[in-house]
């Protein structure tokens, strides 16, 4: 299984884009995305391009391989423009014999982690920053921002055969 796994498009056409081409290079079986798909927030200055009515074809493109979470800027008018379903708090995806918890970060995260096994896989975004670590038997991991990144790198996480790494989206 191939996973290509992104947070944080917060509506930037620019960076959707940019996304888009790495799925067309990768050809992931499933896109995983952790929420704060078309819209900035308060909290952040718009993103470069910041188009989300722009954002909502390029996804839609993909509607059959998305796996969505909702972030904290996601609205119930979100999902009468998106053709999958971005509303749900959190999932569980089973792949290689490994659970992985998926959501946004801004209520279960690293340091708040749900009940897993040991060996579990806990995805999150929100922070706009690169994390992989082990805590309590569990590996937590977050792909950064696509679009407003606080560590200075757009980025995203590819999975495949067992292994997450880190890809930069090129500027």
């Amino acid at each position: 299984m191939k996973l290509l796994i992104a947070s944080d498009i917060h509506g930037s056409a620019y960076y959707c884009a940019k996304l888009m081409e790495e799925i067309k290079k990768e050809n992931p079986d499933r896109i995983v995305l952790l929420g704060d798909l078309l819209y900035h927030g308060p909290r952040n200055d718009l993103p470069k391009d910041y188009a989300p009515k722009k954002v909502i074809p390029m996804l839609s493109e993909y509607k059959d391989k998305i796996l969505a979470v909702r972030g904290n800027c996601e609205a119930e008018v979100d999902q009468m423009v998106l053709p999958f379903s971005c509303l749900a708090d959190y999932a569980l995806l089973e792949t290689d014999g490994i659970t992985m918890y998926l959501t946004h970060g801004h209520h279960a995260n690293p340091e708040q982690l749900p009940p897993l096994p040991q060996g579990s896989v806990f995805l999150s975004g929100h922070t706009h920053v690169k994390r992989d670590e082990v805590i309590n038997g569990i590996r937590c991991l977050n792909p950064g921002s696509v679009s407003i990144p606080k560590d200075g790198s757009h980025s995203y996480l590819l999975y495949e055969n067992g292994d997450f790494r880190f890809v930069t989206l090129e500027d």
